[in-house]
């Protein structure tokens, strides 16, 4: 059983450790507003912990930043959805990128999620080739974005400047970003407390 974010105190992010990555428990897990990371990514079976930052960071679906220079540069790339999910995925997960925490087990889990349409990708292709992308899960009108790669300068802001536009088409509410880095502060994400994305996300999923 999933922990309430709310019976949590404020301040700590990581908030259980186990389970599996099956389709239930993911889904069930997001709908509480947790998300998982391995504990150590370098062993084969390392365990799950799960995470409900406190606060939180989102991108208002009307506040994303796209700088003119972006819109300059969004003009040579291509932008498609699901057509190479897996393979985002694991461009996501390059063992050479700092802090790399996606394994083979998240790479399987989130494939069959896709393959079970809860998954979702966009791909960046400038001249036929795959240069940038993100994934994520959406459930009703919530979408949890999981990771971004490019290989291309600007591609993966393309791509994400592409899932907002998906979004905002397709009356969603709230995308979670987990944490506000430095690069997503650039594009309009913010941080919320906990309380308060947890409220938004039940929102969000009720059909």
């Amino acid at each position: 059983m999933m922990p309430d974010p709310l019976d949590i105190e404020g301040g700590e992010d990581l908030v259980a450790v186990g389970a599996d990555l099956e389709p239930g428990t993911l889904l069930a897990a997001y709908r509480a507003g947790l998300f998982p990371m391995p504990v150590d990514p370098r062993r084969r079976r390392s365990k799950m912990a799960w995470f409900s930052p406190d606060p939180r960071g989102i991108i208002p679906l009307d506040g994303l930043h796209v700088s003119r220079s972006l819109r300059r540069s969004m003009r040579r790339f291509d932008v498609k959805m699901d057509t190479r999910f897996r393979e985002v995925v694991v461009a996501c997960g390059d063992p050479s990128r700092p802090g790399r925490w996606i394994t083979n087990p998240i790479v399987d889990a989130y494939t069959e999620l896709f393959d079970l349409g809860w998954a979702h990708s966009v791909e960046v292709y400038e001249h036929d080739e795959l240069v940038g992308g993100l994934y994520g899960l959406r459930i009703e009108r919530f979408f949890a974005g999981e990771a971004m790669f490019h290989t291309a300068t600007d591609a993966s802001k393309t791509a994400l400047v592409g899932l907002v536009e998906w979004l905002t088409g397709t009356g969603a509410e709230l995308l979670d970003v987990q944490w506000v880095t430095d690069h997503l502060a650039t594009l309009g994400a913010v941080a919320v407390p906990r309380s308060e994305y947890v409220h938004r996300l039940r929102s969000a999923i009720t059909p």
